[in-house]
């Protein structure tokens, strides 16, 4: 397994560049494609193959870690890995059980091709009816579908697409250049801007019948998924609370400017200023810890390839444990920030509102009342888990 020193040293530079252009990317809304690009030329989408299928061999925690260290130079690119990484975690599971069939999407992964998911439609309930069908007519099999969210997939060389298929849940692979397939970037939310989550439209796409797998997401049953992709985005919220960390401490060493009944002369000496920065510090410590905590849980199943009902209802209470932590602690640390003083940290120029505006936004995934709810209802009444509404891509399991 690969050492935390070497993907540091591998990816630290990369991500410090990726953090230089945050705020100009933000105040243009210009999408990160180059950045994108450049993590997997580096081969940071493929960090979680073994060495042996030609990738780095690292652990899920160590993965977590660089997601964290991501999150904060940009928590739209850690976001917009989410259907990506799901993706090759069950490529390589199903290429660890000796699929062969999946050596095609390992070598994909290893070029550095970049995978998102069309998922989500309008209407009630829409994860259990999608109007999205993939049908066989005369000329092959034919893609039509409308989706929203599609996070990523403006970045994607490849799109996973939650489909129905003669009454069944279906995962299609299509090319993001295929004929049939437009996609816009008119995600109008006011937080994680470049995420591109935007609408995504599938007219007549032909379909090799290859890349329909049946199964994938919302598919019942208990699965490590769910935990997997809830945990990526508390990743990024641990991120964007260690860059309101690190925003706080430039902010304050530089700034020689207080107020008259202040303590003292310079904010750095003052200790209602010193006590902000030290609780900043304790929330950005306390929410990666927990991200670690629930990603040591998933290495634990996913190496072992257990399906035991007790350790995946483990993991998933333990994800959904670390929600309530990690989305509180980030969100009061966004408001925080603002104590360390002065009008002028509120300046569009610096762009500051965007930790809790991208922390607010990340948040509403999987609504944390709802989540809260079915836990507690675990613990007092066995209720089961919400597997079904939130669970992972799984094309990689039926290849």
């Amino acid at each position: 397994m690969i050492s935390d020193k070497e993907l540091h040293n591998r990816f630290t530079s990369l991500f410090s560049q990726i953090a230089a252009g945050a705020v100009e990317r933000e105040k243009k809304r210009q999408l990160p494609y180059q950045e994108i690009k450049s993590l997997q030329q580096a081969g940071f989408g493929s960090v979680r193959l073994p060495v042996e299928l030609g990738g780095l061999g690292a652990s899920i925690r160590q993965l977590f870690g660089l997601l964290i260290e991501l999150a904060a130079a940009d928590s739209n690119i850690s976001q917009a890995f989410r259907p990506h990484l799901a993706f090759v975690e069950e490529t390589r599971l199903s290429a660890l059980s000796g699929n062969n069939n999946s050596q095609k999407y390992i070598n994909l992964i290893l070029a550095g091709n970049f995978f998102g998911n069309a998922i989500t439609e309008q209407g009630q309930g829409a994860v259990k009816r999608y109007k999205t069908s993939v049908t066989q007519g005369s000329s092959g099999w034919m893609l039509n579908g409308e989706k929203f969210y599609s996070t990523g997939s403006l970045y994607a060389d490849y799109i996973v697409v939650a489909a129905d298929k003669n009454g069944e849940r279906a995962s299609v692979l299509v090319p993001a250049n295929a004929d049939g397939l437009t996609q816009e970037d008119d995600w109008d939310g006011f937080g994680q801007r470049l995420t591109a989550s935007g609408h995504s439209s599938y007219t007549n796409v032909p379909v090799c019948e290859e890349n329909i797998m049946l199964g994938g997401y919302g598919t019942l049953g208990r699965t490590w998924g769910t935990a997997y992709l809830q945990l990526i985005l508390l990743a990024t919220l641990a991120g964007i609370t260690r860059r309101v960390e690190l925003d706080a401490i430039t902010w304050v060493r530089q700034r020689t400017r207080t107020f008259s009944h202040a303590s003292e002369a310079l904010p750095k000496d003052d200790p209602l200023v010193q006590e902000i920065i030290g609780k900043l510090s304790a929330a950005a410590f306390s929410t990666r810890a927990t991200v670690l905590a629930v990603a040591d849980l998933l290495d634990d199943i996913v190496n072992t390839g257990t399906n035991d009902p007790q350790s995946l209802d483990q993991a998933e209470r333990a994800a959904a444990q670390a929600q309530d932590t990690v989305v509180r602690q980030t969100l009061d640390a966004c408001t925080l920030f603002f104590e360390t003083g002065g009008a002028s940290l509120v300046s569009s120029t610096h762009m500051y509102d965007r930790h809790w505006r991208n922390a607010r936004t990340i948040a509403t995934h999987n609504p944390l009342i709802y989540k809260m709810r079915a836990l507690g209802a675990n613990l007092l009444n066995d209720d089961p888990l919400p597997y079904e509404w939130s669970a992972g891509i799984r094309p990689a399991e039926v290849l």
